[in-house]
């Protein structure tokens, strides 16, 4: 990929991920304060969205695979765009209702998934293996600066606009997006053509017969589920037991994201200097064990410092393995599988954090919210157990996971491309 054409891939990724860490909350604080939403209907919100998307992504998913990823990715912006934009127009006629919020954010988060089966695999066809680990650390940056920045300008804009004015700017981020992605003028080569084996479900067939990818995505489901279960549990916490103020709040979401950079940052050079398995391995345990800390905490500041340092030092640890797992499951998934897999991996995820947070609620009801949160935690470490420690060739490595007739069939030379790199 041409320097220009990674910096406009770049710069479309980076300003959605801005748009989305200004916009992230703004969905159920338009619920709170416009429309009077209860608690239950602001949780409510939420899992509804991820399991609509869920359940829409299934018949639809796997024709991402068998179209060009650049218009799915522009289709996606403006979709989202449309669908947020629809907020403030809303609120503006006096015409805004709960149901618009789920389905704006059920729109949202097909899109979103779709944008990233599309984008990840774009990204692998567009670029050579040798830079794929560096690419990957620098989305993951602007992943990270996005949940830094994004929430305190949020709240700015939040308070200084209102909530569905912020979602006006959180719209108008996807055009960026969609214009970054339109500026890309390397020849995107032809997507693999539909045959019998096509569908969702081989996305699915794929990861489980990979011996790597097995146990990662397991690993995921069982590590990220239990986070996102502590997102409201944590806030519970901060603001009811601890006792703190929401500006406190904020810096324990913000502050360690700061550690997510320092880690994406530092992904490329572990890698260099320990090699990619031992680097996947040891940053995927040491991630694992941080929320244990959280039922510890005692009120006042300490309590908050103990939160702090718990959450910087996982999203450190995030941050090196994110963008090293993303590099090794484009390397072992065959290219006529890429969309397939990542589309099925973000269902999964989207059906699986919606249970969790759901779970939580329950058991946050019936013992506590400490022990919910040591239940979290047992929960993360427990994903350890789950990573893949068994030694793999290489041979292995590249051909275990890809289904017999992908293997037989004749490969192109990707990389003899005029637009790849030498």
């Amino acid at each position: 990929m041409r320097d220009r054409d990674r910096r406009n891939l770049l710069f479309a990724y980076a300003v959605s991920a801005a748009g989305s860490g200004i916009g992230s909350g703004a969905l159920p604080i338009v619920a709170v304060l416009v429309l009077h939403a209860s608690a239950f209907e602001v949780s409510l919100l939420s899992g509804l969205a991820g399991l609509t998307a869920a359940a829409v992504l299934l018949p639809l998913g796997a024709g991402i695979e068998h179209r060009r990823k650049r218009p799915v990715m522009i289709a996606a912006d403006l979709v989202r765009f449309a669908a947020l934009a629809s907020v403030p127009a809303a609120a503006v006629l006096g015409l805004l209702t709960y149901p618009q919020l789920v389905a704006v954010g059920a729109i949202c988060t097909t899109a979103s998934i779709a944008f990233g089966a599309a984008s990840g695999a774009h990204l692998k066809a567009m670029t050579d293996p040798a830079g794929r680990l560096a690419t990957n650390s620098w989305f993951e940056t602007a992943d990270w600066i996005s949940d830094t920045a994004g929430p305190p300008a949020g709240g700015l804009l939040i308070g200084g606009l209102g909530a569905t004015a912020t979602m006006a700017v959180d719209a108008a981020s996807y055009l960026g997006s969609a214009v970054g992605v339109r500026r890309i003028h390397a020849r995107e080569p032809p997507p693999p053509e539909r045959s019998a084996h096509s569908g969702i479900r081989q996305g699915w067939r794929y990861i489980f017969a990979h011996p790597g990818l097995r146990p990662l995505f397991l690993n995921a489901m069982l590590f990220g589920g239990p986070v996102i279960m502590t997102i409201p549990l944590l806030a519970v916490l901060i603001l009811d037991d601890l006792r703190l103020s929401a500006y406190a709040y904020g810096l324990a979401l913000g502050l360690p994201c700061l550690g997510g950079i320092a880690g994406s940052r530092l992904a490329p050079v572990l890698v260099r200097r320990f090699g990619q398995r031992r680097v996947l391995l040891a940053a995927g345990a040491a991630r694992a064990p941080w929320i244990l800390l959280y039922p510890l905490a005692s009120h006042g500041l300490t309590g908050l410092v103990i939160i702090v340092v718990a959450d910087t030092a996982m999203l450190t640890c995030a941050g090196v393995f994110n963008p090293v797992f993303a590099t090794y499951r484009m390397e072992v998934t065959a290219d006529a599988y890429m969309a397939r897999v990542r589309t099925a991996w973000g269902i999964s995820a989207k059906t699986v954090q919606p249970l969790f947070v759901l779970t939580g609620g329950g058991l946050a009801a019936l013992t506590s919210v400490r022990a919910t949160l040591l239940i979290a935690g047992l929960a993360c470490a427990a994903s350890v157990a789950l990573l893949p420690y068994r030694t793999l060739s290489r041979e292995a490595t590249a051909s275990a996971g890809i289904p017999t007739e992908v293997r037989q069939a004749p490969r192109r030379h990707r990389w003899s491309a005029p637009w790849a790199r030498p």
